[in-house]
């Protein structure tokens, strides 16, 4: 095969074929409009690899809705493989290929395929082929995606095709190249070569109309040439190649024989390559054996096996669409009736597409095929189904009543504004107390993961009485409660709690229990927003029992761990994101993941916390669940605080208030302040750290709210001891001290004393310091704890007890070091420097002689230049924390404390101004 204009391409090819050749697997997206030559380069890669084994499949118009139809066409030739793979990833492939009745399980049917071509490449390499991408079923296109960018370490290469730029979607993140028309003087040579003999001005007028696009150039001049008319190639301006191609095609469909012209019909109609559903639905139309060679003469229509496919996809498209509705819709039908009895999905979906006007059997049918769908998680597919049986349903309500089905469909799925836009076509055909009963109050859910929260409030508050069972309708009313905790709203927190207890449970044993847990354990707060007596008694039993029943149940993770019952919440989250991930219901996982990593954050699992956080901020972008994706960035700039990153602090404050103070999401407005405050805090700065904390307080501000200003109570309390502010530090130490009374709650208790301590002073404050440490279960969030032992230290050497601070001062800056809380734990070096006395203190000596490493002189040289850690480990490739840790090493053994001492050393030998370092 002979190509034209394309080094650059076939280059990009043969790299990514010896990359795998070598185990170094990858994949590749080549995009372009339609006949611009993709094909011909995934053939070009074929004959480019004739060691490997080959699988492909192509994407096609009809199949698109039918989940797994792709990756069963590509798997097919090793299916007798599966037998080799781990007993679940065997069970969820054969059920996603139609071998079993086993559920398809979408991650289990991803890590299977890798696991199947991981195998076949240890034998020899391997090419997964796939042509026209963009057809290719959802639940096939997420299966090769996973694929693509898991085999770097696999003899495997992944080359895919398709019409858009794959910036988004599936293929995200995949490396593209995209696939231009060829110059005019390779377009030249490429008509020279189709047509010889072909006349000078043909060629021109080919090479205008055609834009560069190979199979136009191919095209166009033979079939001028057959159909012996001029006017397919006009003078003028260059033209859109797609038009062109199909009334060029359909000049050669035109010149056939009616069977023949039929039986391409059939097969554009068909989609599926299945010559003997093609060749039974052709019965009626004369099709023959002399029918079916007339077309393989064409050129236009190929056959190997049992399989029939067109030789390009631009030339189904133009047959279908050239032909007459009236012989579409015959051929459908006669599809519909050639297929097996077990085929629900195609047969309804041949219907659909022969109907001209309502059908109620047709839409019954494609309800059918919508719940087959679901049964195989395949949401994305059952919703366009129940949209299509919607427009097909003569009865405004039944049409109301599948668009709400398809609305939850495609919200389980993850399509938030695909589940609204079907929503609001629901309620334009029926009221909407029906729409919230068919669809489960899906208008509230969606409106408190991407709304206001006040506004979410009344829809669930609503819509509890229009479920139809009282399940549905507790968990309406649990997120009802937690829409009003995030609006800062106590008054409709109580208001809707009330109807949350008021629901009958009836015979529900299980969810009559539940009540009055509940009742517990939002009742924190009355109705003018104080805090209220109550004792969450067996509160970790209580979040167990809670998180079985359903996800949105459980309260959010700020007032889970104001009780001090963040561990059972972890535990249950964690079963939860595992039973969501099997189910693909990316919104709800979304949102366990953002919860699961503030639980993470605070008790020291820091990594784990970035990973879930960076994680859900992906899948609630994915699923436009805006609010989710803004608790997110409140973890990750939680993190950024403790490390010192004030850029990504700000980065993601800033972007976290542009969502939650027009919308009132005053919970994840608190926390932006929060973490902006605790982030100058941190920094040394109190008074910045205050103006920032004070607001959360203020009843009157936008990021008001009770729970976030419980949370950052302490930092509060810090920052104005650190001020002299005193009226607030008392607030706040009294505010955490009732609440350590009431609850009993670890973190309370620990902190309570600490900031009695720091408020209080004087020789009663090593009693609260000791207190606070002694706490059972006070390490299980290390960075508080070592933030204790820190402001006991410093109040140690204040008491001029040095080896008693140089010990908690330790402990603390060895915390710091291991979480990466840079800021705190230069902070506790400054301190342990200072603890030292003057009776350590001796002249800074010279460098050289002082048995500084040669990491450590580097170090040294580049902070007496006046670089910040950040800005050394840039140059020397180490990270900040080493930095830290080279100093402290240096300080001593030059017998210094500080960095303005450094700045005065000459590195020759001697001090750069003379004279004893500062404090002597």
């Amino acid at each position: 095969m002979q190509l034209f204009g394309r080094r650059a391409e076939t280059g990009a090819l043969d790299r990514l074929l010896v990359r795998a050749a070598g185990g170094a697997g990858s994949g590749l997206v080549l995009w372009g409009e339609p006949g611009v030559g993709k094909t011909a380069l995934l053939e070009y890669a074929v004959g480019a690899a004739p060691d490997a084994t080959v699988l492909r499949c192509r994407g096609t118009r009809m199949e698109a809705g039918l989940a797994f139809a792709a990756l069963h066409e590509l798997l097919w030739p090793v299916t007798d493989r599966l037998e080799a793979l781990p007993g679940p990833q065997a069970a969820a492939l054969r059920g996603a290929l139609g071998l079993s009745r086993d559920t398809a399980n979408r991650f289990l049917i991803g890590a299977a395929v890798l696991s199947l071509l991981s195998g076949l490449a240890r034998e020899r390499p391997v090419l997964v082929v796939v042509d026209d991408a963009q057809w290719v079923d959802e639940a096939t296109a997420h299966c090769l995606g996973f694929l693509a960018r898991r085999v770097a370490t696999e003899a495997v290469a992944v080359l895919l095709t398709g019409h858009e730029d794959p910036a988004s979607g599936p293929w995200e993140g995949l490396p593209a190249l995209e696939v231009v028309g060829l110059a005019d003087d390779d377009a030249r040579s490429l008509v020279a070569t189709v047509a010889p003999d072909a006349d000078p001005g043909l060629v021109e007028d080919t090479i205008r109309a055609a834009g560069g696009n190979p199979l136009a150039l191919h095209e166009l001049p033979t079939l001028d040439r057959e159909a012996g008319d001029e006017t397919l190639l006009p003078s003028g301006d260059p033209v859109p190649v797609g038009p062109r191609l199909r009334r060029a095609f359909c000049a050669r469909v035109d010149a056939m024989t009616p069977p023949a012209r039929a039986l391409l019909l059939l097969a554009a109609a068909e989609d599926r390559g299945d010559r003997d559903v093609v060749h039974r639905a052709g019965a009626g139309w004369g099709v023959d054996r002399r029918t079916w060679d007339e077309a393989l003469r064409s050129g236009l229509l190929e056959v190997s096996g049992s399989r029939v496919e067109f030789r390009h996809p631009l030339i189904p498209a133009a047959v279908y669409d050239g032909a007459p509705f009236l012989d579409r819709q015959v051929a459908h039908r006669a599809l519909a009736a050639a297929l097996p009895p077990d085929a629900v999905e195609e047969r309804a979906w041949h219907l659909a597409a022969a109907a001209d006007g309502p059908d109620e059997a047709v839409a019954v049918l494609l309800e059918r095929a919508a719940e087959q769908c679901l049964r195989r998680s395949a949401g994305p597919t059952a919703a366009r189904t129940l949209r299509r049986a919607a427009e097909l349903s003569p009865v405004p309500s039944d049409a109301a009543r599948r668009l709400a089905a398809a609305a939850r469909a495609a919200w389980d799925a993850g399509r938030a504004q695909e589940a609204r836009q079907l929503l609001d076509d629901a309620e334009r055909r029926d009221d909407e107390a029906a729409v919230a009963r068919w669809s489960g109050g899906l208008r509230g859910i969606l409106e408190f993961v991407h709304g206001r929260p006040e506004r979410a409030q009344r829809y669930l508050v609503c819509d509890m009485a229009a479920v139809p069972d009282a399940r549905g309708a507790v968990e309406l009313g649990a997120v009802a409660v937690r829409a009003a905790w995030s609006a800062g709203r106590p008054d409709l927190q109580q208001e809707a709690l009330r109807r949350l207890l008021d629901v009958d449970a009836g015979d529900d044993r299980s969810l009559a229990e539940l009540l009055p847990a509940l009742r517990g354990w939002w009742a924190c707060y009355d109705e003018t927003g104080e805090l209220t007596p109550v004792a969450p008694d067996g509160a970790g039993d209580l979040v167990a029992r809670l998180g079985a029943a359903a996800w949105s149940l459980l309260p959010p993770v700020p007032l889970a761990q104001a009780w001090g019952i963040e561990g059972p919440l972890a535990d249950v989250l964690r079963v939860q994101a595992a039973q969501l991930r099997r189910r693909h219901e990316l919104a709800a996982l979304a949102m366990v993941l953002s919860q699961t990593a503030v639980l993470d954050l605070f008790a020291g699992r820091w990594g784990e916390a970035e990973a879930g956080a960076a994680e859900g901020l992906r899948l609630a972008g994915e699923v436009g669940a805006d609010h989710v994706v803004t608790q997110c960035r409140t973890s990750l700039a939680c993190l950024a605080a403790a490390r010192g990153d004030d850029r990504t602090v700000h980065e993601h404050t800033t972007r976290t208030l542009q969502v939650s103070v027009p919308r009132g999401v005053r919970a994840l407005s608190a926390a932006a302040y929060w973490h902006r405050g605790r982030a100058a805090l941190f920094d040394g700065r109190p008074q910045e750290a205050l103006e920032h904390l004070l607001p959360i307080t203020d009843a009157g501000h936008e990021a008001a709210h009770p729970t976030g200003a419980l949370s950052a109570a302490a930092d509060t309390v810090e920052a104005a001891v650190q001020v002299g502010s005193a009226e607030v530090a008392e607030a706040g130490a009294a505010m955490v001290a009732s609440w350590a009374q009431r609850t009993g709650a670890t973190w309370a208790r620990a902190t309570a004393h600490r900031l009695r301590a720091l408020v209080g002073g004087g020789i009663e404050a090593e009693a609260e310091y000791r207190a606070a440490l002694d706490v059972p279960g006070a390490t299980d969030q290390p960075l508080e704890h070592a933030r204790t032992r820190l402001l006991y230290g410093e109040w140690l050497r204040r008491a001029r007890r040095r080896a008693d601070a140089r010990l908690q001062l330790a402990g603390a800056a060895e915390v710091f070091e291991r979480l990466g809380a840079e800021p705190l734990r230069e902070r506790a070096l400054r301190e342990q420097a200072l603890a030292e006395g003057p009776t350590a203190r001796r002249e800074p000596g010279p460098p050289g002689r002082a048995g500084l490493t040669a990491q450590e002189l580097r170090v040294a040289r580049l902070a007496a230049d006046g670089l910040t850690n950040r800005e050394i480990a840039a140059q020397l490739l180490i990270s900040p924390r080493t930095v830290g840790h080279h100093l402290a090493n240096v300080y001593p053994k030059l017998g210094i404390d500080s960095r303005a001492t450094l700045a005065r050393i000459d590195f020759a030998g001697d001090l750069r101004l003379g004279g004893a370092a500062p404090g002597r």
